[in-house]
């Protein structure tokens, strides 16, 4: 019974003992480790750019699966029977081992292909027995470990085609232009065959040898019944390829994906097609900036309709060298936002009922805590309307504005928006956050120019993807789709470059609400707009943060944006989404709810926006026969006539009757009915424009010594009016129409009365500093 057992123990042992061995017996560490080039796809699956690997070679990601064709040609040339051994064909060794006892020489190795890829895994060791079986023993583990599909899908990921291209998706890439699925009979055919002599593949080798054993194995799966005679003939008649250079067409986009962990095959929503026009028409823009001093250019192209991106240039750059930041990846790095927010904060204000489109919103020298805005021309309208503001970008209504939402606010509503970058708290940023006093991304901010317009057609709006087989959750817009179409309907009126607002008149225009942006300091030029289909970003300016003087976002970046529109073709701008907009009733000349004392216009705004202030520009006055002004102390109530008049503050009036000639100030006060007009009139007819109130004047000496003089300056209702000028007890002199004066006054606090021609005072404090 022992000796017995011991015949029966000893094989059950070593039985258990190689099946131990192929279950627990560790895989080569390279079938897990290794270094793949970067490929970039867009949405067809086209090659965009590519990386190579860190050693040089040009290695793709792995396929999961190999494709029909190749897996056909592949079994007919290397291994008919691999779907049956179990990763060492006997039949192939012995038929080996004669051929090789023949020949007296090696010339075959009866290899199967998971042996092949064991000699792969192995990094190629010398071609002797011991290598040989330890080849085999290892094949015998990957089947063990693998299926038969992940061993072929393994080999064709590993396999050499030929100087450093590596893999199946490499080699069908850079000699065929296209992906290994779209692979026809005679591109199969002689990759299958191309491993086996990959030298065969460039030019001025042998290349006949590699037709022919392309064809001989076309024959031989002809004869196995897997093509027809046409095929076959016209598979034969296909030319050999040649190696095709990678397109660089995102490179900068493919450093950031990278950068973010995206993986060696990164599958965009980008069009290569669109990609390589937008690219062009940019290289064209350069190189006219170019000889402007601003030499980096970046572009974003997104369809909003399913919110994808469609081109992106991270850079393109037209100068020498590195200078300017060629290599940086301008357009997800944060930059000045000029004017871009405007709008923003135009659709917030909206929604938070602080305003209508119509609505005026004052434009005059402005200070708060010392911050004095300007608008671009360094001019004043007094009072413009909320919409026109907008579109003409003018900064001090903007920063007006942003000081009654509340900067807080703003920067909490930015950030649901979708800007990353504001990093500061609220208070750092100041008035200066709707002016550019803030960074923000071209890709970003034109994912939510995007979304804006997205959100007034649907409803709702997703964020912005650029990676293909991703789809973010609509999630709530800050902005409502009423308010968003509103402002978009603004930025419609935006005029276009050289060509004011006569652009409307040319047959190839098409509507397109667009906001272009200049930073401090002549940095960063930007133009982001939308049509019916698309929204399209543009930064202009220098890498380096150089400044051109030239530089301007309706001038240098716009021009870019517009030609871009024009390649993209028209499309049909949203409707106004009715459902989420009402009608109210506001003065034609403000933009305030009508209260009756002023013809009124029906105008749309946003449906849960509750704005609710009455016109404070319209007053009932009581004129003679003569057209002065009367009140009941001084005039029969029946000799009077009653007016409704427009009237705005005596500041902002000065400026807009400028330009507005058709304004009339009120008429003067009868003589006798000075005493009590001043009652009557709560307000005096009359403003400071200078100094502001409480402010803090520094009055620098003259050569001499002397402490100079600065210049105070008023501004009053009636043309003709008199000013009778004091400083603190003292009384100076008196102006008439252009009310000036030159003042000098010592360190410390003064007060600066004023009184009229009919008496009504004004009084304004201020500080001069010290020296």
């Amino acid at each position: 019974m022992s000796r017995r057992w011991r015949r029966v123990a000893v094989p059950l042992a070593l039985l258990l003992a190689a099946l131990a061995w192929l279950q627990w017996a560790p895989l080569p560490a390279s079938l897990q480790r290794v270094d793949y080039a970067t490929l970039m796809l867009d949405r067809h699956g086209r090659p965009l750019a590519a990386r190579i690997a860190g050693d040089q070679q040009w290695r793709f990601a792995p396929v999961t699966t190999v494709p029909d064709k190749y897996r056909r040609a592949l079994l007919a040339f290397e291994d008919r029977r691999f779907p049956w051994h179990p990763g060492v064909d006997p039949v192939a060794i012995a038929r080996a081992a004669l051929a090789n006892a023949r020949a007296g020489r090696v010339v075959s190795g009866g290899s199967t292909l998971t042996m092949q890829l064991a000699r792969l895994l192995r990094e190629d060791p010398p071609r002797t027995l011991d290598e040989k079986a330890r080849e085999a023993l290892l094949a015998l583990r990957l089947e063990w470990h693998l299926s038969k599909d992940e061993i072929l899908a393994e080999y064709a990921s590993r396999a050499p085609f030929g100087g450093n291209t590596v893999g199946l998706r490499a080699a069908a890439w850079r000699y065929f232009r296209r992906p290994p699925e779209a692979l026809s009979w005679a591109e199969a055919a002689l990759l299958a065959v191309l491993p086996n002599s990959p030298a065969l593949i460039h030019p001025g080798r042998d290349r006949d040898r590699l037709r022919a054993k392309r064809d001989r194995l076309l024959a031989r799966l002809h004869e196995q019944g897997e093509l027809d005679a046409d095929d076959l003939a016209l598979a034969r008649l296909e030319p050999l390829p040649r190696v095709h250079e990678l397109p660089s067409l995102a490179p900068r986009l493919l450093d950031t994906l990278s950068a973010d962990g995206g993986g060696p095959l990164l599958r965009t929503t980008l069009d290569a097609d669109l990609q390589r026009r937008v690219r062009e028409l940019a290289g064209r823009h350069g190189r006219r900036l170019g000889r402007q001093g601003v030499h980096n250019l970046a572009v974003v192209v997104i369809d909003h309709r399913d919110l994808e991106t469609r081109a992106y240039l991270g850079n393109v750059q037209h100068g020498d060298g590195d200078t300017y930041g060629a290599a940086v990846d301008i357009a997800s790095r944060p930059r000045s936002t000029g004017s871009v927010l405007k709008p923003l904060l135009y659709g917030l204000m909206l929604d938070a009922g602080l305003i209508l489109p119509d609505t005026l919103i004052p434009d005059l020298p402005t200070n708060y805590g010392g911050y004095s805005p300007e608008n671009f021309d360094r001019e004043y309208r007094g009072a413009v309307p909320a919409h026109e503001a907008l579109a003409r970008s003018l900064n001090v209504p903007a920063v007006r504005l942003l000081r009654r939402y509340g900067v807080g606010r703003f920067h909490d509503q930015l950030r649901a928006l979708g800007m990353t970058t504001l990093f500061r708290p609220a208070d750092d940023y100041g008035l200066t956050l709707v002016l550019g006093g803030a960074e923000g991304t071209l890709e970003e901010l034109t994912g939510i120019y995007a979304r804006l317009i997205a959100t007034a057609r649907d409803g709702q709006a997703a964020p912005v993807t650029r990676l293909a087989g991703i789809t973010p959750v609509a999630e709530p817009f800050a902005i409502s789709p009423g308010a968003a179409w509103l402002t978009l309907d603004a930025l419609r009126d935006v005029a276009r470059p050289g060509t004011a607002r006569q652009w409307r008149l040319y047959r190839s225009s098409q509507p397109i609400a667009w906001k272009t942006g200049t930073s401090y300091g002549l940095r960063d030029a930007w133009a982001i707009g939308s049509n019916g289909r698309y929204t399209v970003g543009v930064w202009a300016g220098n890498g380096n943060g150089e400044p051109a003087p030239h530089l301007g976002g309706a001038d240098t970046a716009a021009p870019l944006m517009l030609d871009v529109f024009s390649l993209l073709g028209p499309a049909p701008f949203p409707e106004p989404p009715l459902n989420d907009l009402k009608q109210v009733r506001v003065c034609a000349d403000d933009g305030y709810l009508a209260g009756g004392r002023c013809t009124a216009n029906t105008v749309l705004a946003p449906l849960h926006g509750h704005f609710q202030t009455v016109t404070p520009h319209h007053r009932r006055v009581h004129l003679d026969g003569n057209g002065q002004r009367v009140h009941g102390g001084c005039e029969a109530v029946a000799a009077m006539q009653s007016r409704d008049w427009f009237v705005l503050p005596p500041a902002q009036a000065w400026f807009y009757r400028q330009r507005h000639p058709d304004y009339r100030p009120l008429p003067a006060w009868r003589s006798d009915c000075l005493a009590g007009a001043r009652a009557l009139d709560a307000d005096p007819p009359m403003a400071v424009l200078y100094p502001h109130a409480g402010a803090g004047l520094y009055i620098p000496r003259e050569l001499g010594g002397r402490r100079g003089q600065a210049v105070f300056r008023v501004v009053h209702e009636r043309a003709g009016a008199r000013l009778f000028w004091h400083l603190d007890d003292r009384y100076l002199g008196v102006t008439e129409h252009f009310h000036e004066w030159a003042l000098r006054a010592d360190p410390g606090w003064h007060t600066l009365t004023l009184v009229d021609d009919q008496g009504f005072r004004l009084q304004r404090r201020f500080k001069v500093l010290g020296d």
